[in-house]
């Protein structure tokens, strides 16, 4: 039961809201009696407080939803058959573990076995954060119509933090959000009824999220005021309900603060009234919330304030910040998204896409060992298809975690369907060659390969007060497979994009192959009907969605095409162009540098060539522009039949949430086609050579 604006809204019992915790029963008779006689009986012998309260009453939710049995919970061992939950080690209070998210802690077993007069299932958690993941992948397995005989299941996460950014404002507003408005704020305060809350944070600890930070990064006024006496105790609400599922709280902070709520005349990191202001905020802070996260930090990038405007650079600003917070064990994520965003688009030799090496790169090993990097998965900005950021690897003694975007800014804004899942595994299977070969980017923000006690993964959230939390149903798998894929970077996209669609949907054969193919073609059918070969952009701008060809193409934002009569592309080479490509290490530097050896997907992110240029696949540049443009238009015509196949497998509710969507999709994708065709017919005279319409 949710209320906003004085109104009811009755969302509990909604397929739409459950997202993939649907709990449905189980049809299988013989894995319901399976499951039945071993969890009619639960041994617990840990204190039912915390986070091992919330597990032992998901466990109760799932099982009474799924077999209609209600669990007996005991602290002596029976005859029969059991479940015996337990830890290895009472770890689940370390507050430094439930900041980092250490993954011994985090890890749990599952093992099946035969008794003298039953069957015994014992979850063995490393904390009862442990247990409460352990329980969670036990109720997908439930779901999923997995047996239990003979499990034997050892998992641990191979990230320390797996967190989930907010960009949600004090107003109710969300940068970048499109599933509705905010549920955490309304009219400039933290809501009162926390309900929905709880449920988004049900969905976050069952794919294993353990961080959040729950406000802007380009944070205004009100959140600014977040860390004062005022607001810390709403603040501290929320942090009091997510601890109750795992997740430790950050703030989005203004390098500001000092200025905007303390009376101060400057921000400067070194000054030490500022500097002990900041560790007097700290303070302030950890008496009201014991396992706050630490700072998530937006300086000098795209006008907020930083420590630039004092003559000071990176590490001064994060190490001051790091330094307040050290004594109590939180830490600081400072964003690499720092350029010049006021660059003058007839000079060539100024390249956005260099910036954050170009800040960063130098200051390796001046980073305090609380101070985490967050660098964006591209170069650049979220596109559809760019090149892996070349900072992954080059910074062999500084803390570093990888920032993806769930939301679809522009990936068609949760409106259109795009399954982000396997851009992102490219990306962290990338292998930068670093060290040599296997010095995969995974390896680099797990912390393994140069050995980071501090690592993980972040991505910008795409919930909102929607119903169905993501605007687009199908949309709901991105966020679930991100938080899968934080847990480990190996789960194949098949792999997650099956196991949401059961979750969600059920285990219909027909049902279940239908959407996970659809899901698993959506992303090249997306790139194929917008931006090609890796240019990027070509999008309205401020608002991202939809075509504009020039719209960014005479702007101070550095995102170029440089298309002109004779050809198309940014020439980022070291020979002739900006020299972007000699920020990799080899053999990726000369990849890059060859237009040769450039693969056809990046080409135009890193060279200028003619239009008459002939790809690898054999076509010219623009006979693939025109003919992707053309397919992918059919391709998301196709996703509309495809999921009218499954009319009456479906809800109706989300049957129709989801057509309205796709057949939206399939609109937008022919304006796509018609504007990005008529545009480069017009610039090269080049006439496609099947004869299909151009509007020239």
């Amino acid at each position: 039961m949710l209320s906003k604006d004085g109104g009811t809204v009755q969302y509990a019992d909604s397929p739409l809201y459950k997202a993939w915790l649907q709990y449905s029963p189980v049809d299988n008779s013989s894995l319901r009696q399976e499951y039945s006689l071993l969890l009619r009986r639960i041994v617990i012998t840990e204190e039912l407080t915390g986070v091992m309260a919330t597990a032992v009453k998901e466990l109760q939710q799932g099982v009474h939803s799924m077999l209609d049995v209600e669990p007996e919970i005991m602290n002596e061992i029976p005859s029969g058959s059991y479940l015996y939950i337990h830890f290895t080690k009472n770890s689940g209070r370390d507050l430094e573990e439930a900041r980092n998210g250490k993954s011994q802690s985090d890890g749990f077993s599952l093992r099946q076995s035969q008794t003298v007069d039953g069957n015994k299932l014992e979850l063995v958690g490393g904390s009862a954060k442990g247990v409460l993941y352990g329980i969670f992948h036990l109720l997908r397995l439930i779901a999923t119509g997995i047996s239990p005989e003979g499990l034997e299941i050892e998992e641990s996460p191979r990230n320390p933090l797996r967190m989930i950014n907010h960009w949600d404002n004090a107003d109710g507003s969300i940068e970048r959000g499109y599933a509705g408005n905010s549920i955490f704020y309304d009219n400039g305060q933290i809501v009162q009824d926390l309900s929905r809350i709880r449920d988004y944070a049900r969905l976050l600890s069952s794919v294993g999220i353990n961080g959040i930070s729950i406000n802007n990064v380009n944070v205004h006024e009100t959140e600014t005021r977040f860390i004062t006496e005022e607001l810390l105790p709403d603040t501290a609400r929320l942090a009091d309900l997510f601890r109750e599922y795992g997740i430790v709280l950050f703030l989005s902070i203004n390098f500001a603060a000092p200025i905007a709520i303390g009376g101060l005349d400057t921000a400067d990191p070194l000054d030490a009234n500022v500097r002990t202001w900041w560790c007097d905020t700290a303070e302030r802070i950890f008496k009201s919330i014991p396992d706050f996260g630490g700072f998530l930090v937006k300086a000098d990038s795209e006008h907020r304030p930083g420590p630039f405007a004092y003559g000071r650079d990176h590490a001064d600003g994060a190490n001051m910040l790091a330094e307040a917070l050290a004594p109590y064990g939180g830490i600081v994520i400072w964003r690499c998204f720092v350029y010049n965003c006021l660059q003058d688009w007839r000079d060539r030799s100024t390249d956005r896409a260099r910036a954050a090496h170009e800040h960063f790169k130098p200051l390796d090993g001046r980073f305090h060992d609380n101070v985490i990097l967050q660098i964006k998965n591209g170069p650049m900005d979220f596109q559809v298809r760019e090149p892996v950021s070349p900072l992954f690897g080059a910074m062999k003694e500084t803390n570093q975690i990888i920032e993806f975007q769930i939301t679809q800014e522009y990936t068609g804004q949760q409106r259109h369907l795009c399954y982000l899942i396997p851009q992102w595994k490219q990306v962290l299977d990338f292998d930068t060659h670093a060290v040599g070969a296997g010095s995969e980017v995974k390896k680099i923000v797990e912390g393994s390969l140069f050995g980071m006690r501090q690592s993980g993964i972040a991505a910008v959230s795409n919930i909102g007060d929607d119903e169905n939390w993501t605007g687009h149903t199908l949309a709901q798998a991105n966020l679930f497979g991100y938080g899968r894929l934080t847990w480990n970077p190996d789960h194949t996209s098949e792999e997650l994009a099956e196991e949401w669609t059961r979750l969600t949907f059920g285990n219909d054969k027909e049902a279940v192959d239908t959407i996970v193919h659809m899901l698993m073609t959506s992303w090249p059918t997306y790139e194929n009907y917008t931006s090609p070969l890796g240019v990027g952009w070509m999008v309205t701008p401020h608002y991202h969605y939809g075509p504009d060809i020039d719209g960014y193409e005479y702007s101070k934002w550095g995102t170029y095409h440089f298309a002109d009569r004779d050809g198309i592309g940014v020439d980022r080479s070291s020979a002739t162009g900006t020299g972007y490509a000699s920020q990799y290490f080899l053999p990726h530097s000369d990849m890059y540098e060859s237009i040769e050896l450039c693969p056809d997907e990046l080409l135009l992110f890193f060279h200028h060539v003619p239009y008459t240029h002939r790809l690898k696949s054999g076509r010219t540049v623009i006979q693939h522009i025109y003919d992707t443009h053309f397919q992918g238009t059919e391709e998301a015509e196709q996703f509309q039949h495809t999921w009218a196949s499954l009319k009456g497998k479906i809800d109706d509710v989300r049957y129709q949430q989801v057509a309205t969507r796709l057949k939206e999709q399939a609109e937008h994708a022919e304006y796509w086609r018609d504007v990005i065709n008529a545009y480069f017919y017009r610039k090269s005279g080049i006439p496609d050579e099947h004869n299909r319409i151009i509007y020239g």
